[in-house]
């Protein structure tokens, strides 16, 4: 578990290892009923859980290419727009050890769901609209505050239209 420490410093070679945030994307995809893709991970952490597709960003890639590349590669689906929403920290520990994210939550458009298939480290996915959420079998609160933003967004902008 992380105790504070944002840097360490070798005393022998004095190389300083400073502690950064990774960045990662989350994507909130919709479709015509008005319901949320979720999907199951495959694998730890949290294996089974709920998530929402995404991941890491590469090296040298935008975050807007990552949530499109982690879409077509965990559910073979063609992103035809992305809107950013907001970012929120997160902890992830793999192996013991913990990983800083910066979890930048997007809402995708996505036209046709008919080639979806589960790949990579999802193991099922499923729609749900805002009130089946069991936010307790979500992976991460990271996820969570993604997926409440977006409903908390979807309110406001249906009050704004009336």
């Amino acid at each position: 578990m992380f105790d504070g420490s944002k840097s360490f410093k070798c005393q022998e070679c004095q190389f300083h290892f400073f502690i950064n945030s990774a960045c990662a994307v989350a994507a909130v995809i919709v479709n015509k009923a008005g319901e949320i893709l979720l999907t199951r991970r495959a694998f730890e952490p949290c294996a089974g859980m709920l998530d929402l597709p995404g991941g890491f960003v590469d090296p040298l890639e935008t975050a807007e290419q990552a949530v499109v590349r982690e879409i077509k590669e965990e559910l073979n689906l063609e992103v035809v727009a992305t809107h950013y929403m907001q970012s929120f920290p997160n902890e992830y520990v793999f192996s013991g050890y913990s990983v800083f994210t910066t979890d930048l939550g997007f809402i995708c458009e996505v036209n046709d769901f008919s080639a979806m298939q589960v790949n990579d480290d999802v193991s099922a996915y499923e729609f749900k609209a805002e009130g089946e959420i069991d936010f307790e079998a979500v992976s991460s609160e990271s996820i969570r505050q993604v997926i409440k933003a977006f409903f908390a967004i979807n309110r406001a902008e249906s009050l704004d239209s009336n």
